[in-house]
């Protein structure tokens, strides 16, 4: 059985794209292997969140995992802040870390030309920190997204330099997860290729039926085929992209005729039909979240109990790692 690693800064809530992208993913890989799931709250802190808001991002964070059916009796779930261990381990791994190599990280120049007055020491070493959450449980696979796979490389780079430093094979060098077929991709309502929290293009799984209404329509679209047959735009075929997973093949089938017979006028009805579906898939979910959210036992259960699994392999790790390095009890 392998290990598998995935995490989740608190920022903001789970959307379609999460759901669909991700989520049905983790469901599978639970099944199949020692999966580790972490909100990771350190991550967070590079931004300097509202302290008044961390714990509430990270409980909302967490009852979305669970609503949406992450198993704590299959798979371990925690906050990456109840694992002490993690920080001792990013100190050490910070000594191996060059200032050159963290300089040339993509994200690290973005956000750095994007926030100038917020150039900060955790910023730079993100990659370490990410490394850490990784190499601590010495996962054998990370589920990663284009923009982190350059992180997942240098993570690799940290595990081949400390193994050739100090003459063992300790760290394995973590892949990405290969999922066995191309990803779900849930593109923006905005005519975007992606749907993000960050482009303000996204269908979040706690929005109301009359929020998720009002969203899918002003999704861009234009006067409808100028011929039969004609290929579909991108911000036209990403609606069907999401209709596709939210509605019957019947009710696909209906509106790709609509578009391949040349007929114009039905935006207004895809539309209104997409705003259904999708609310029949949010609708269980967030009835789900909000039970969850309000329990506290079992929150409290569950990060207890996974702060616990956690900690017990990250303190393997620690214990292996320091005595590698030198570091010995009188």
């Amino acid at each position: 059985m392998k290990t598998v690693l995935s995490g989740i800064r608190p920022t903001g809530n789970l959307h379609l794209g999460n759901y669909y992208g991700a989520m049905i993913n983790f469901l599978k890989m639970q099944e199949e292997n020692k999966c580790y799931f972490f909100i990771a709250d350190w991550h967070s802190l590079t931004t300097h969140p509202n302290p008044q808001l961390l714990h509430a991002n990270v409980r909302n964070i967490l009852s979305e995992y669970l609503a949406c059916g992450l198993d704590p009796e299959k798979a371990t779930i925690y906050v990456q802040s109840d694992v002490p261990e993690i920080a001792e381990l990013y100190l050490l791994l910070n000594m191996h870390a060059y200032l050159g190599e963290l300089e040339k990280t993509v994200s690290f120049k973005e956000k750095a030309r994007q926030n100038p007055e917020n150039v900060n020491a955790g910023l730079l070493t993100y990659p370490v920190l990410m490394a850490t959450d990784i190499l601590i449980h010495n996962a054998d696979y990370v589920p990663v997204g284009k923009d982190q796979e350059q992180h997942l490389e240098m993570t690799r780079n940290y595990a081949k330099r400390f193994n050739s430093k100090y003459g063992v094979e300790y760290f394995k060098e973590p892949a990405a997860y290969n999922y066995g077929k191309e990803l779900i991709k849930i593109p923006g309502l905005d005519g975007s290729g992606k749907m993000g929290k960050s482009d303000g293009n996204c269908i979040y799984l706690i929005d109301e039926p009359k929020t998720i209404e009002k969203k899918v329509k002003k999704a861009l679209t234009d006067n409808g085929p100028e011929a039969p047959n004609t290929p579909k735009p991108d911000y036209i075929e990403n609606l069907f992209t999401i209709l596709k997973v939210v509605s019957t093949p019947e009710v696909v089938a209906y509106y790709d005729n609509l578009w391949n017979t040349g007929e114009t006028k039905w935006y207004g009805n895809l539309k209104k039909q997409l705003a259904e579906d999708i609310i029949k898939v949010t609708a269980p979910v967030q009835e789900r979240i909000g039970h969850i959210k309000n329990d506290d036992a079992y929150l409290r259960k569950v990060t207890k109990e996974g702060a616990e699994k956690a900690r017990e392999s990250a303190r393997k790790t620690l214990k292996e790692v320091r005595e590698i390095m030198g570091f010995k009890s009188f």
